[in-house]
């Protein structure tokens, strides 16, 4: 395994971590907070900052990855033993504080293995990450242009954590608006929400939703950029509904399937490894 002090050409390095403290949010959502040594260098850009999670295997202290994070770092890892590898998973870093990241999980009650050793985790969990060393890094998907009237957010609970760093990231400026859609009351997130910013929260168990909500939304005047993620097919409805009923350029949008519908976390991977692409998902 490498360090975090590797030297790459690539502006991203694989970070071995371990667990700080966890701390239960919601029902919903676990917070991880990771720390150690080797996150000298680690560089979020904030808001939606994507990141690669390697879990260890029920046998392994620490995960298994590859000695070097250069731009043949996947294949090096598909290359290896799929039962002594890092188990790999893409998550969002919710925030950067004094040599600590914040990782919050969709628990999904336990059913695929970064919740379950979210669940489990304690203090001295090893990990490792592979995450940025600039904070203008590819892993940052929301960047608004200057000239949007106003920005749009949407998502479910598996983009809390990217949604809640959107929103603190932003100046007050343009007004912001946000659906997001949880299983119940005690998952409505508090942020430290920018002047202008306005959360409408979809509980499911009250037959809320993100599908049936946005369309019939009232937008504000004015051409948005708009930022949704969460469940695949979702995510793909509203922006077809977003360019072809509210007439928003397709380029002023940026969208991520975060999990999909009756697909295993390990069916994802697996469509993933046929590919031989690294862009997972939660």
């Amino acid at each position: 395994m490498s360090t975090g002090t590797t030297t790459t050409a690539a502006p991203f390095l694989f970070f071995n971590l371990e667990v700080v403290a966890t701390e239960r949010l919601s029902p919903t959502m676990l917070r991880v907070t990771l720390g150690g040594e080797g996150i000298a260098g680690f560089a979020s850009g904030g808001r939606d900052q994507r990141v690669k999670l390697f879990l260890p295997h029920p046998h392994q202290e620490a995960p298994l990855v590859p000695a070097e994070a250069g731009d043949d770092w996947f294949a090096a890892w598909r290359a290896m033993d799929p039962a002594e590898r890092g188990i790999m998973r893409s998550y969002t870093v919710r925030r950067q504080r004094q040599g600590l990241l914040d990782v919050d999980f969709a628990l999904h009650g336990h059913r695929g293995p970064a919740s379950r050793w979210a669940a489990a985790a304690r203090p001295g969990d090893r990990i490792a990450v592979l995450g940025p060393t600039d904070a203008d890094n590819a892993g940052v998907d929301f960047r608004p242009p200057p000239a949007a009237d106003w920005v749009l957010v949407a998502g479910d609970e598996t983009a809390l954590p990217a949604i809640g760093g959107i929103l603190e990231a932003l100046p007050d400026g343009p007004p912001v608006k946000a659906w997001i859609e949880v299983p119940c009351q005690a998952d409505a997130d508090g942020y430290d929400l920018p002047a202008g910013a306005e959360i409408t929260w979809l509980l499911r168990d009250a037959g809320g939703s993100l599908a049936a909500a946005l369309p019939a939304a009232e937008f504000p005047a004015g051409a948005p950029y708009a930022w949704l993620a969460g469940e695949a097919k979702t995510t793909r409805t509203l922006r077809r509904h977003l360019v072809n009923e509210r007439g928003l350029d397709r380029r002023s949008i940026s969208f991520t399937g975060y999990w999909r519908r009756g697909a295993a976390e390990e069916d994802l991977l697996a469509e993933v490894l046929a590919g031989g692409t690294p862009h997972t998902e939660e």
